[in-house]
Order: structure tokens, then sequence, then C-alpha cells
């Protein structure tokens, strides 16, 4: 349950928030709900989330797979519902969507794939465990520039888990609209 109450002041501010968010998906957002109760917060945070969406030196299915790495090391299961959803929209592959949980027992990555969810789960310790040859050999294969973008990116989900967690903001049921298929064979199909 929501440690903030999802009804912040109906400011014409929050009003146009609410309708963009039904339009984009279908349902108000739960944090955009929560950071309503502080306009100045939420103005500035859809702002920040407009500019991240425009960083493209990343491969999309990466910053996905860094993103709900990152959610599951943290435990947002807001983050790891929504997350589920995007990336079936976007034409993620099922098996890599529901198995980042697990991602260390799934034969659903690559080698480079692996080596982006440690990234994020390194980054995401706390203190951060982040070594030298797993730097080395993602800028080998990514380039600086993705480089770059995937540690900004593993900071902001970072932020996003974190806040969304910590205001105990829950599943909003997303992944129950997505073709994710339930498995059996011990494979995780919930968020975390």
């Amino acid at each position: 349950m929501a440690r903030i109450p999802l009804t912040p002041p109906r400011t014409p501010f929050v009003r146009l928030t609410e309708w963009y968010s039904r339009r984009v998906y279908g349902k108000v957002l739960d944090p955009v709900r929560a950071l309503g109760h502080n306009p100045r917060v939420l103005r500035s945070d859809l702002r920040f989330e407009q500019s991240v969406a425009k960083w493209n030196r990343l491969d999309p299915d990466l910053k996905a797979l860094a993103e709900m790495a990152t959610a599951a090391a943290i435990g947002c299961s807001w983050c790891m519902d929504f997350g589920y959803w995007v990336s079936r929209e976007r034409g993620m592959a099922p098996e890599k969507v529901q198995d980042v949980p697990v991602w260390r027992d799934s034969d659903a990555y690559t080698p480079l794939e692996r080596d982006v969810m440690a990234y994020a789960e390194a980054m995401t310790a706390t203190p951060p465990t982040v070594e030298d040859d797993l730097v080395a050999r993602l800028r080998d294969r990514l380039g600086e520039p993705a480089l770059v973008e995937l540690t900004a990116m593993v900071a902001v989900e970072n932020l996003r888990s974190r806040i969304n967690s910590s205001l105990g903001l829950t599943s909003q049921g997303f992944k129950d609209s997505c073709a994710v298929p339930a498995s059996g064979g011990g494979r995780r199909t919930t968020a975390k």
C-alpha cells in the first residue's frame, strides 16, 4: 500500500498531467499521483524524464535490461511491472523480459546483456561494486558514449526505483495487460 495518498490536490497542472498519463498509458501512473503532492518536484521530474527519453547512444533493449535489473535489485515492484509492459510493447522477447530477476540462471541473454545487467547490479549496490574489467569489456563493446549513457540510465533507474519503493508504490497491473506468458520450470514471471 502506498505510503502517501495517491490523491494529490487537483491543481490544473496535476489534472493536465493525469490527462496526459491516461492518454499515453491508459491510466494515471501512481508516481505521477504521488509526486503531484509537490508540483515543483513533479514538474522537474517530467522535464527530466523528457530529456532522458531523448538519449539514444545505447541500444534500447540493453537500456531496458539495465533499468529492469536495477529495479529488481532494489525491489521496486512498480518499476518491474511498468518495465515489463514497456519492454513488451517495444517488442522485446518475452523470455528476456520475464527472466530479468533471475538472469544469472537464464539462457535468454547474450554475454553483452549479462555484462549490462551485472553492471547495473554492481552500480546499484551500496557501496557500488563496479570492477575495472567489467567496465573495460563494456567500453570495448559499447563505446564510450553508450557506456556513459548506460551508467546514467542505471543512476536514473536508481532514482526512480528508490522514490517509488520508498513511497510504497507497487505493481499497477501493467504487466497483466501485456503478452508475458506464464511459464513453468522455476522461471519467475511476477515482479520482484
